[in-house]
C-alpha cells in the first residue's frame, strides 16, 4: 500500500483509536510450567508478516518495524518471531508477504526442527487464519495473503506430534502460534521458562484446546507485547508476524 494512503486511512482510523480492537496478551501457569499468550482475531485486527522494508533491508527486531511504522502513523500492538531463518535471515521455508511469495514450499523431511515431519504453514488473510500441514496445504493450495512456513508441528488434527517423548530432557524457551479449526483466533505462545516439546504441545493441546498447532522456534523466541511492559531484545531476527494499529490507540 503506497505511503500517502496508509497514511491518510491511519488519519480516519485515529478518531477511532479509542474503539480498535486489542490483542489480547496474558500469562498462564499450567502442569508447572509459565507461558504468555496473545490471541489475535484475525477478522478484527490488521495482522501481518515483516521481513524487508521498502529499501530491502531486513528489519531484524521490533523497534525497526515501529519506527517504519510511525511514518504513516501506525505501530505495533504485538510482534513475535514468524518463522525459522537462515543465517542471512532469509526463510528458510515457505514465506509469503502481501500476496507475494518470496520463498516456495519445502514438502520434504531434513535436518534440525524444521525438517522433522509433520512441519505446517501459518496461512492468513481475507479475515481468518489457519495453522495447517504442509503436504495438505499444498494439495489444497490456500490462498494466503500471508504465510510462513515452520516446524515441527505441535498439534496434527487434535493429535501430538509423534516424535515427541513425554520424558525428554531437551528443554527451551520456545514459541508458537495455533488456530482454531474455524479460523477465526490464533494464539501465540511463548514459554517464560525452558519446556520440552512434549509440554510445550499439550499446553495448546489440553489447555488451550485447539487441535492444529505450530512450532515456531527454541533458541529465537520473542514477543513484543506492550500492554504487558514486554519487549525482548536479541540478536536480529528474520521473519517476523505482528498486529498493526493506529499510533496512540494503546494508551
Amino acid at each position: 500500500m503506497p505511503r500517502a494512503i496508509a497514511a491518510a486511512l491511519a488519519a480516519i482510523l485515529g478518531v477511532f483509536a479509542g474503539q480498535a480492537h486489542a490483542v489480547e496478551c496474558s500469562k498462564v501457569q499450567y502442569q508447572g510450567n509459565r507461558y504468555t499468550l496473545c490471541e489475535v482475531d484475525p477478522a478484527q485486527d490488521d495482522m501481518r508478516l515483516f521481513l524487508r522494508d521498502e529499501s530491502g533491508m531486513i528489519y531484524g527486531n521490533f523497534a525497526a518495524i515501529d519506527a517504519d511504522l510511525a511514518r504513516d502513523g501506525l505501530q505495533l500492538s504485538f510482534a513475535m518471531n514468524g518463522g525459522m531463518y537462515h543465517e542471512d535471515r532469509a526463510p528458510v521455508g515457505h514465506y509469503v508477504e502481501d500476496g507475494v511469495q518470496v520463498m516456495r514450499v519445502v514438502p520434504n523431511a531434513g535436518p534440525g526442527n524444521f525438517g522433522l515431519l509433520p512441519n505446517g504453514v501459518l496461512c492468513f488473510g481475507d479475515g481468518s487464519a489457519h495453522v495447517i500441514e504442509t503436504l495438505r496445504f499444498v494439495e489444497e493450495s490456500p490462498s494466503c495473503a500471508y504465510a510462513s512456513q515452520s516446524g515441527p508441528m505441535l498439534v496434527i488434527d487434535g493429535a501430538l506430534h509423534p516424535a515427541f517423548l513425554p520424558d525428554s530432557t531437551s528443554r527451551f524457551i520456545r514459541n508458537g502460534v495455533g488456530t482454531t479449526e474455524a479460523g477465526d483466533r490464533a494464539i501465540f505462545v511463548v514459554s517464560d521458562n525452558s519446556v520440552t516439546f512434549h509440554d510445550f504441545a499439550s499446553f495448546f493441546r489440553d489447555h488451550l484446546r485447539l487441535k492444529q498447532a505450530l512450532f515456531i522456534d527454541g533458541r529465537v523466541s520473542r514477543l513484543h507485547a506492550p500492554q504487558l511492559g514486554r519487549s525482548d531484545l536479541g540478536r536480529p531476527m528474520g521473519p517476523i508476524v505482528g498486529v498493526v494499529v493506529p499510533a496512540g490507540s494503546l494508551n
